[in-house]
């Protein structure tokens, strides 16, 4: 995919993305008020109303979509990178657009169980897979923007990327590097 590709798609998203959240925020106004959430669900914390979302969605879209494009950018096989959307880009956003719909869903019809055992999973799921790249928090973001609009979910999306980033680019880096030095101070089998 071309630079101008790119930034066509880039900005088409981001286009869509607007005019989506704009419609919910105008059905919300227009059906009993743009809806606010508490902090962790709990009344007496404060609450964040929805209507930010008008503003955070375009930004978050189009940094994210940014950071995907320098990411694909940088791959080392750069003629197969840029001729499409590669296929781990394409499951990250998948996978957490349908877990961000799925704890949506059930936190709304009063499933409190399922929606605490698929955020364990989530952020287990964060552990071996690179949950802090910017497809996953955009996917988990959308997936779950039409129930608590975007600034709640971002949030627990950056608390949750910054566990896996901490885990992919400190702690398994580490890992590494000692196995290399243990296996180097192994005598060798006779």
């Amino acid at each position: 995919m071309t630079d101008q590709r790119f930034v066509r798609l880039r900005l088409g998203l981001t286009l869509m993305a607007t005019l989506a959240e704009l419609a919910n925020l105008a059905w919300e106004h227009l059906h009993g008020g743009v809806v606010s959430h508490h902090l962790l669900d709990r009344a007496d914390l404060p609450s964040v109303s929805n209507g930010w979302s008008g503003l955070l969605i375009p930004v978050l879209v189009w940094f994210l979509i940014g950071r995907i494009q320098r990411r694909i950018a940088r791959c080392s096989d750069r003629e197969k990178a840029v001729s499409k959307l590669p296929l781990p880009v394409v499951v990250g956003f998948a996978v957490a657009l349908l877990l961000g719909i799925l704890i949506a869903v059930c936190f709304t019809h009063g499933y409190p169980t399922a929606t605490s055992y698929l955020f364990l999973g989530m952020i287990v799921l964060a552990l071996p897979l690179p949950g802090y790249r910017a497809e996953c928090v955009l996917g988990f973001v959308l997936g779950m923007t039409l129930t608590f609009g975007a600034v709640l979910p971002t949030m627990v999306a950056c608390v949750i990327a910054l566990g896996s980033a901490a885990i992919h680019l400190g702690v398994r880096p580490l890992l590494v590097r000692l196995g290399n030095r243990f296996k180097r101070l192994q005598p060798p089998i006779a």
